[in-house]
């Protein structure tokens, strides 16, 4: 369940807003008369094979927590795919609301329900001129659908199969490989070899022993291993890893040195026999024989139980208790849920991962029990300092691909979509996300996409439209969608992500105009134009390109550790700083020395990247965390305001260079061309247009620090909070057993 609509399609940026959305629905309960005022006949805007399952009239969607008077009334409506509210006028009188007293029996009426979304929103909505049975219906039937007992009654298989029919005679006549994606899927043998060429791995392979997941489960078909080993080894070696999984390349260095993850080797008596084997292996995949460290994952960082409870506490601290960011006592709750310090960890990890590759010409082997937690954060960081291209937008979505979807991370029980295990349930991802958001904010000019970007992609986690973040693993999304084909009568051999495309395909969620809200307009990357001495000129990596204030960070803060320290300290010590001057230091580490030299030159926005690791430097995420608590949101202020000012430049400079291409110059016997008539391509632009001379210099009034997310009017944040919806069900279970909701089969 994701939200509210106040007007069908206002807010392009969340059209598509999802039952599976909902963390928990918690309701109060009174007794009050129902009412028999008409019903206003308006309807939502519905996407294909959306239905309605349940709709109140008169509902009041409560706007102050303080008092009703900037309340919205209207129809709720539920459908098996969202909720929508649909502005109406008042009922004509309002009832008196009785209260429940002590000698008085419960009728299990609802008076009021709070929507605890898993977007951080809260949204709360009052009966007390609906009814008791209309309220009772709709409420049930949320529940319903925002917990399905199965994952093939997720909307999302209704939707895509509806799509594929309906919009079979257009791929006919003009179809486009794998439906237009530019995206890597990493599901076939050629994206792989693709990857091998990009990196220079030359002594690496892609092997096809676990095709129709002959070997592992959760790995996927196609996998990269070192030349050196043989199909035949690989299989005998598999038997002894965790789930089968044997050790999976990741990425390689210039040098030579690789980025390797595998799980742990069940049989302690194998152990050392097999590690020898495949380290050799690896090492003989290096053309200077490198050494390979092991990093330990489960044993130098907090296990998934710690995240998950960080991340309860952070958002009750952010979502729920009163916003005091100014005060001390709210700060320093922020510092003690130790999401920050989970995140500083996983990052001062991932950089120590970095001084191995880049600084030592090693490689580096993440090992973890399963390997599918942990390590596909890890991962996925080592290559974002490492490698330029996952800073692109579509190298960063490659990189979540292979490093998360195909390598098998486990979304569906971490993030608990089908409501069947809350133990299983841990935001890996949006941790990996923040680490992301952390060094943007840090290098603002190495990033193609926006934090905007990172927000929406951590919200289609919860849109189940999409293939990507919906299984446990590739054969099991595999297995899935061949049942969904069959069922949908779908011919056999047709592509899975032409019928039930991955997240990458943005258009079926959002316009043009929106996705280019995905945009950095300060990007540096390869062969962006850059002006210097009045002369648009390409950029070049040199590191005097840019000076080191674009760290964002003063010189006397960006240098140096404490004498004796390691860089990069154990679980028990993450609250070390580093020194304020990067003078050497006695008894300096080879560590210590590689990071204080890269802080001390300018950062190359299109080379290695380290995030500086002071407790300092970790920041809240504010428009993830608090982008719908209004006491935080600040009016045509904030980064957004930056961002307007920046895309006006870009959209201008656009123009004058378009004008320049055209303009081919006076000569004899010919007529300068005129200058485009019509508009720029939509394709790459920013979303706000330059503006003409005669326009105020003012941002719109819509533009806040939280935009696009935060609506007009507000969303009730604080109160009362109510009953959890495993005991409305138990309590429900007598009604709904004499009772049947409409339409409740997806």
């Amino acid at each position: 369940m994701a939200g509210v609509r106040e007007e069908p399609l206002k807010e392009a940026v969340f059209s598509l807003l999802s039952l599976a959305y909902t963390r928990d629905i918690q309701l109060n309960f009174s007794s009050f008369p129902p009412h028999t005022a008409a019903t206003a006949q308006t309807k939502p805007v519905f996407v294909q094979g959306e239905i309605v399952v349940n709709e109140v009239n008169f509902v009041r969607k409560c706007i102050s927590a303080e008092s009703s008077q900037d309340d919205l009334w209207g129809k709720l409506i539920c459908t098996n795919f969202k909720v929508s509210f649909i502005p109406q006028d008042a009922p004509p009188k309002q009832g008196k609301k009785k209260v429940l007293g002590s000698n008085q029996k419960l009728k299990f009426n609802p008076t009021e329900l709070i929507l605890y979304c898993k977007d951080l929103r809260i949204i709360r909505f009052c009966f007390d001129e609906a009814g008791p049975e209309s309220a009772k219906k709709v409420c049930l039937a949320i529940a319903h659908y925002s917990h399905p007992a199965d994952i093939q009654l997720l909307f999302g298989f209704e939707y895509q199969g509806r799509r594929y029919h309906e919009s079979k005679g257009e791929r006919v006549n003009g179809s486009t490989p794998r439906g237009g994606l530019q995206t890597p899927i990493f599901d076939r043998p050629s994206d792989w070899d693709r990857e091998i060429k990009r990196t220079g791995a030359s002594e690496w392979r892609v092997c096809a022993i676990n095709e129709n997941y002959a070997i592992s489960q959760s790995l996927p078909e196609y996998i990269v291993v070192p030349v050196s080993l043989a199909d035949q080894d690989l299989k005998q070696y598999s038997i002894f890893y965790t789930d089968q999984r044997i050790p999976l390349w990741c990425w390689n260095h210039v040098n030579g040195s690789a980025l390797v993850r595998m799980a742990n080797i069940n049989d302690p008596l194998q152990q050392k026999k097999i590690d020898q084997r495949v380290f050799t292996a690896i090492t003989k995949s290096h053309p200077q024989r490198g050494e390979v460290v092991r990093s330990d994952l489960d044993k130098c960082l907090p296990n998934i139980q710690d995240i998950q409870s960080a991340f309860v506490k952070i958002r009750q601290i952010c979502v729920i208790d009163p916003f005091e960011e100014s005060e001390e006592r709210w700060l320093t709750s922020v510092e003690n849920s130790r999401w920050l310090e989970f995140v500083r960890a996983f990052l001062k990890h991932s950089a120590e991962m970095v001084y191995y590759l880049e600084g030592k010409n090693s490689s580096v082997v993440l090992q973890e029990g399963e390997d599918r937690d942990l390590s596909c954060v890890v991962s996925s960081l080592v290559q974002l300092m490492l490698d330029p291209h996952y800073r692109s937008l579509i190298g960063f979505q490659s990189l979540v691909q292979k490093e998360w979807v195909m390598a098998g991370h486990r979304f569906l029980d971490r993030c608990n979509h089908l409501k069947k295990n809350d133990k299983e349930e841990s935001p890996l991802f949006m941790l990996f996300l923040d680490c992301v958001w952390q060094m943007m904010n840090q290098y603002p000019a190495a990033f193609e996409f926006t934090e905007t970007y990172l927000t929406v992609l951590s919200d289609s986690m919860w849109i189940p439209l999409f293939s990507t973040f919906l299984f446990n693993s590739p054969k099991q999304r595999a297995q899935y969608l061949m049942d969904f084909a069959k069922n949908k009568a779908i011919p056999q051999g047709e592509d899975q992500v032409v019928y039930f495309p991955p997240v990458w395909n943005w258009s079926q969620q959002l316009s043009i105009k929106d996705q280019t809200l995905f945009n950095n307009p300060m990007y540096v990357g390869k062969g962006a134009a850059c002006v210097q001495n009045g002369e648009v000129k390409t950029f070049r990596r040199t590191k005097k390109t840019y000076s080191s204030t674009m760290r964002g960070t003063s010189a006397s803060q960006r240098n140096g550790l404490k004498g004796g320290e390691e860089p990069l300290p154990r679980r028990g010590s993450l609250l070390s700083e580093l020194k304020p001057d990067f003078s050497p230091v006695k008894d300096e580490s080879p560590i210590e020395r590689f990071f204080r030299d890269w802080f001390s030159r300018p950062a190359d926005q299109q080379g290695v990247l380290i995030p500086l690791l002071m407790p300092s430097h970790v920041a809240l995420w504010k428009l993830f965390f608090l982008r719908w608590v209004p006491e935080a949101c600040i009016p045509k202020g904030g980064p957004i305001t930056a961002y307007h000012k920046l895309s006006q430049l870009v959209d201008e400079i656009e123009i004058l260079q378009s004008k320049l291409r055209q303009y081919k110059g006076p000569s004899s016997g010919s007529t300068p061309l005129p200058s485009p008539s019509g508009p720029l391509s939509d394709q790459r632009r920013m979303y706000f247009k330059a503006s003409s001379p005669s326009d105020s210099p003012t941002p719109p009034d819509y533009l806040s620090s939280s935009f696009p997310f935060t609506p007009v009017g507000n969303l009730c944040r604080r109160g009362i909070h109510g009953t959890p919806i495993s005991k409305f069900l138990n309590g429900a279970r007598i009604w709904l057993s004499t009772e049947t909701l409409a339409n409740d089969t997806v």
